[in-house]
């Protein structure tokens, strides 16, 4: 090999460090940002209405509840069902790899391409560790024997005229390291109340808490609870 060849091919080798080290850099920043700290997600159903909208998108810090437990009234995100509930995940095993692979911003906007088990879950925490809870026929929660003022609930489930509701009931004691999470949509939401195998959320599924919402500009602002 000449000199001219090999001038060509530290060129071409330059050439390529220097364009792929950047795009590299910002993909492990951006992974590394978004597995530890914070990550952007979106409302895909109507089962936290009328607080947060579908398509609503939202910001999730991951750093706070690694340093501490939930607290009633937060909204968390956390892992599918499909991953922890022993019944529902009866015939399902989570890939990591694959799971990355789907929910990878541009792929997960691909209509159709989805597994159960790689879904998250965004609803709201009514119950800690320790806590006596009642969830009646309406989707009210007591606590202790004391209802809990939830000023975001606005749709609780519907009364027939028997006083009998589609929602279905519990009562008993929140265990350690679990929570109990329910969408403020009573009405209308696929959450702890219909978990096969118990009602509970392991807090080690728990991904982030929702903290701001960025999208639609009109709604854009601090999520309260």
């Amino acid at each position: 090999m000449n000199l001219n060849d090999r001038m060509n091919n530290n060129k071409a080798s330059n050439y390529l460090l220097e364009f792929w080290t950047p795009v590299l850099l910002t993909f492990t920043i951006y992974l590394g940002i978004r597995n530890y700290i914070f990550e952007a997600r979106y409302i895909p159903s109507g089962s936290m209405l009328p607080g947060l909208q579908i398509n609503d998108r939202l910001l999730i810090e991951k750093l706070t509840l690694k340093r501490r437990s939930p607290k009633r009234g937060e909204i968390v995100v956390f892992n599918s069902p499909f991953s922890f509930d022993r019944i529902l995940g009866v015939n399902m095993k989570k890939s990591v790899i694959k799971c990355a692979v789907l929910n990878f911003p541009i792929v997960a906007s691909i209509t159709g391409i989805r597994d159960p088990v790689c879904d998250a879950y965004i609803k709201r925490v009514v119950a800690i560790p320790g806590d006596k809870v009642l969830i009646n026929t309406q989707g009210e929660v007591i606590i202790n024997n004391i209802r809990m003022d939830e000023p975001y609930v606005k749709n609780y489930c519907f009364l027939d005229r028997f006083d009998d509701s589609s929602c279905p009931t519990y009562s008993g004691k929140v265990p350690n390291g679990h929570v109990l999470v329910l969408g403020d949509n009573r009405e209308n939401s696929w959450d702890s109340r219909f978990w096969p195998a118990g009602p509970f959320l392991p807090e080690d599924q728990i991904i982030g808490k929702a903290i701001w919402r960025f999208w639609p500009i009109s709604r854009f602002g601090y999520l309260y609870f």
